[in-house]
């Protein structure tokens, strides 16, 4: 079991930044893919972006490449997701998730993932 802690969410204007975290609790994350996905009202959640370990390539939904930067530190047990250039559509909850890194598959894969935090609000205001 992972359980799996988001913070560091809020409000920004368009053009500004915020760095999400995600602290994986009770256990070790150096066994599992780790990712970013988003919600926002009436869509489906969505994924931003994943890494499967910490010197791997990471990969990004297209909507976000170039701004977002995914990394994770694996004796501080942590992903975090750095969101710069934010946009209102950036608006969503997002959710840090973890999956054993034996499941293949593609990163982008929600169905895949077996561990989800609550989520954090990303409000990004015009």
């Amino acid at each position: 079991q992972v359980q799996l802690a988001e913070s560091g969410g809020g409000l920004v204007q368009a053009g500004g930044s915020l760095r999400l975290s995600c602290l994986a609790l009770e256990q070790s994350i150096n066994s599992y893919v780790m990712a970013w996905f988003r919600q926002s009202p009436g869509k489906e959640r969505e994924f931003v972006a994943g890494l499967a370990w910490a010197g791997a390539i990471p990969a990004y939904a297209d909507s976000v490449k170039g701004r977002f930067t995914i990394a994770r530190d694996n004796a501080k047990n942590t992903l975090s997701l750095q969101m710069n250039s934010l946009k209102p559509e950036d608006t969503a909850v997002y959710y840090c998730s973890a999956r054993p890194s034996d499941r293949r598959g593609l990163l982008r894969n929600r169905e895949l993932y077996d561990y989800w935090g609550r989520g954090t609000q990303v409000t990004v205001s015009s």
